[in-house]
């Protein structure tokens, strides 16, 4: 029963942000749902299931304070930039049927992954008890880890980006000396912590599909492929970039 009502709250989440988008031409905002549609996830499982009551409020807290934080970056990042590139290259290859199209090709999947990714959130905070303290420490412990290095991540990008000189500068400094998407890789890492600790409930190990979902799409499809792709053609430098820092995974950087 979760899991259903999960879906139902993603689909109309999905649904009435794609209205918004439909009639104001900007299918990016669908971002901005990102990271708060897992805390409405989180709080919806919490309010309507009788798990555990430590480890759902553990991740009910941990799902809290890591969407409201990326809610709020993507916020202050995006809003009043216009539609993202990504979206506007969708768009002219789709032409005037966009608005419909987008339904299905944008909000729909991610509806998809959004719930598939939210697994461990739904299992672990509906579920009973099972002895696995260890999970719980360990997890939280991951979750951490990977809400650093995302959050510090975005915060010396941002930093890097504000200042003019740095326009078509590649930023190579800080965390992202040692890995070229420290926030995806933080991303990635903090969905592990949160599926370790759904994994100390009976059938938490399912919820691991979540965190290697994510961590997929991170590695090979939209997160770092995507973006590089447009990072190698604006920014001069970006390929010597790429020859000496790791794509995800942290490393002293080549000399």
């Amino acid at each position: 029963m979760v899991l259903l009502v999960a879906a139902l709250v993603i689909a109309v989440m999905m649904l009435v942000v794609w209205a918004i988008s439909a009639a104001i031409g900007d299918a990016s905002i669908v971002d901005l749902l990102w990271g708060p549609g897992f805390v409405v996830v989180a709080w919806v499982t919490l309010l309507t299931t009788d798990g555990d009551n430590a480890r759902a409020v553990l991740l009910t807290s941990l799902a809290t304070i890591w969407g409201l934080r990326l809610g709020v970056h993507l916020a202050i990042r995006n809003i009043g930039k216009g539609e993202d590139p990504r979206y506007q290259a969708m768009r002219r290859r789709r032409g005037e049927n966009f608005w419909i199209i987008s339904l299905v090709t944008v909000y729909a999947v991610q509806g998809v992954v959004m719930w598939v990714v939210s697994l461990p959130l739904q299992i672990g905070i509906s579920q009973p008890n099972r002895d696995a303290t260890a999970l719980l420490i360990v997890g939280t412990l991951v979750f951490v880890v990977g809400f650093v290095f995302e959050s510090v991540g975005d915060w010396q990008l941002a930093s890097f980006r504000a200042d003019p000189a740095n326009a078509s500068a590649v930023m190579d400094r800080g965390l992202w000396r040692f890995t070229r998407h420290p926030n995806y890789f933080g991303d990635a890492v903090l969905w592990w912590g949160i599926g370790l600790v759904a994994a100390s409930t009976p059938i938490g190990i399912v919820g691991l599909l979540g965190p290697a979902l994510i961590t997929f799409f991170l590695v090979r499809i939209s997160g770092v492929p995507m973006l590089e792709r447009s990072l190698t053609k604006s920014r001069p430098g970006y390929r010597e970039y790429i020859r000496r820092t790791s794509p995800f995974f942290p490393r002293r950087p080549k000399p």
